[in-house]
């Protein structure tokens, strides 16, 4: 008789919103633990859950080799969204894991974000509702978006719904990534180098994975090279930006402003530009709506139903020592 599989969910929203999947797990014979704490796991929390399931249906956890050394039976990582880069996929791949993720299931929801990011800071509108509701009657020129020039570093998924958008205001669009699609050359993006898209834009937009590559890609060469005044916002990954040099920028007033879903641990270090009133913060919501919450718990539970069933899953990232 085959074994009963134990799953344990540590993305805070898998099964809040949308029962359907943990129902689905369910009927495949599987024991389903959720999230108990509203927030990622620590180590010692995924150790304590998950050291004898054989699936994790991964959030905003991190998952690092020291831990995955205290996993008897788990056969697959499927993550809840995404990113992969907090799993050590080597040790997942030298374990014989498999690491699935949900691709696609929240790109047109974390663009909404980076444009209502952008209409917040270029209006001021974050600002202007707060004090007319305090019953203060100010009015401020804002930032018009028409014919300005956005800035889209990573023009992948997210990056081309951005631009998507973006078209819809009239405005230039400027790319920069190590491939040019043809998509995204339809809907109007100019492929430039990241200097060139630095200078040029009024609002950049971030959409790169965290690599190697990526980390502080926006650094204090980068921002004395933005254009005075320019619109920051970040639905990416929080390192992709060096704090210190963003905290100089904001002091000096060489940004309007700054806003982002993302930070390197949930909930985050207190950071002193946190405070700046040109600063919007999210607690990492900017993919999370009833509709892409359906689509991510669907995506990781095909992921585990196929690896449970001897199949290969839709979104393989590594199996069993190789890369996919």
């Amino acid at each position: 008789m085959e074994k009963n599989w134990k799953i344990v969910a540590t993305a805070v929203t898998f099964g809040k919103f949308y029962k359907e999947p943990v129902k689905r797990l369910q009927e495949a014979g599987c024991e389903v633990l959720l999230n108990p704490f509203g927030r990622p796991f620590t180590k010692e929390e995924m150790v304590e859950y998950a050291h004898d399931a054989d699936a994790i249906i991964l959030g905003n956890d991190k998952v690092p080799a020291d831990v995955m050394d205290r996993f008897a039976n788990m056969k697959i990582i499927a993550k809840h969204g995404v990113g992969v880069d907090a799993i050590d996929k080597d040790k997942a791949r030298e374990m014989g894991i498999i690491v699935t993720n949900a691709p696609a299931t929240n790109k047109e929801e974390v663009a909404d974000c980076a444009l209502g990011f952008i209409l917040m800071l270029a209006r001021d509108y974050f600002k202007i509702i707060r004090e007319t509701k305090d019953k203060e009657w100010n009015k401020y020129p804002g930032i018009s978006l028409y014919r300005k020039t956005i800035g889209i570093i990573g023009v992948g998924n997210i990056g081309l719904a951005t631009a998507k958008r973006a078209a819809g205001f009239s405005m230039k669009i400027l790319g920069v990534d190590i491939v040019e699609r043809d998509e995204a050359k339809s809907v109007g993006v100019e492929y430039v180098g990241l200097p060139e898209l630095l200078a040029q834009s009024d609002f950049i937009s971030l959409h790169v994975p965290l690599t190697d590559k990526t980390y502080h890609l926006l650094g204090e060469k980068e921002f004395s090279q933005m254009k005075k005044g320019a619109i920051l916002v970040n639905t990416a990954r929080s390192k992709c930006v060096d704090p210190a040099a963003l905290t100089t920028a904001l002091k000096a007033g060489a940004l309007t402003g700054y806003a982002t879903d993302v930070y390197d641990f949930e909930p985050p270090a207190w950071q002193p530009y946190f405070d700046f009133p040109n600063v919007l913060l999210t607690p990492h919501i900017a993919g999370t709506t009833y509709d892409s919450n359906k689509r991510m718990g669907d995506t990781a539970v095909d992921n585990v139903l196929a690896v449970k069933a001897g199949k290969t899953p839709p979104n393989l990232i590594t199996e069993g020592g190789k890369s996919a």
